[in-house]
């Protein structure tokens, strides 16, 4: 049931995208210094509206309506980022997305990774392709961990949307993930679940993910890993 409703959902933000994009121009700077716009707002508003309809019961948990004070595990939770890569959307760019998750208290009952720009999602229980990849993606967010990956060599990717990169490193377009500075449950649950349905590894603060409670308050550091030999494709 909830698999078919992400789907719904995700057809009805696609259905939206000239309304959204037309958002992308209307821009407002938060406080801390990161970006909203009329796009993101109107995507949340899709979101309200289908959860009214179809889960009257369930609690919106996002970046623009934070709860820090209730648990992830003591309520029916959608946790939705209405977009991810906000300064790539602001900016032009296609790379951006929604990520959303189902809880109920405690119990993940389904997630997705939509772009709609780019045409491509992800919802539980959905089957991908098999891909490979000597690619590593890392937050935008540079600190000493990143530029000593940078400095080591290899390939990497800097793209500025969460979404888009946990996307990538299930389906193993990209071998691994890196973000040392961490993000919010919005930014990550939907694509650290769907990581976990397909066999990837994944760390959490340092530790293996025992796809147990993450605090809503506070930022999360995320290192997946593509496991090519779990991929069911």
């Amino acid at each position: 049931m909830i698999t078919q409703w992400l789907h719904q959902l995700g057809d009805a933000i696609e259905a939206a995208l000239p309304t959204i994009l037309a958002g992308r121009s209307e821009i407002v700077e938060k406080p801390d210094g990161s970006l909203v716009t009329a796009g993101d707002l109107y995507v949340e508003s899709l979101v309200v509206d289908a959860m009214a309809r179809d889960l009257p019961d369930a609690v919106l948990l996002s970046e623009e309506r934070i709860l820090p004070e209730q648990r992830l595990d003591d309520a029916f939770f959608v946790i939705v980022d209405p977009i991810d890569g906000t300064e790539n959307f602001a900016a032009g760019l296609k790379e951006w997305g929604t990520g959303v998750s189902v809880w109920d208290r405690g119990t993940h009952l389904g997630s997705m990774l939509l772009m709609p720009e780019l045409h491509e999602r992800l919802v539980t229980g959905d089957s991908i392709p098999k891909l490979q990849s000597r690619i590593t993606g890392l937050s935008s967010t540079i600190d000493e961990t990143v530029r000593a990956a940078l400095e080591g060599g290899g390939e990497y990717r800097i793209i500025g949307c969460a979404v888009y990169n946990l996307y990538n490193v299930v389906r193993g377009a990209y071998t691994r993930f890196l973000n040392p500075r961490g993000a919010y449950v919005w930014d990550l649950l939907p694509g650290i679940m769907l990581a976990a349905e397909h066999g990837c590894d994944i760390e959490i603060n340092g530790e293996a993910f025992d796809g147990g409670y993450l605090d809503p308050a506070r930022r999360h550091r995320v290192d997946i890993r593509h496991r090519y030999d779990l991929h069911p494709g």
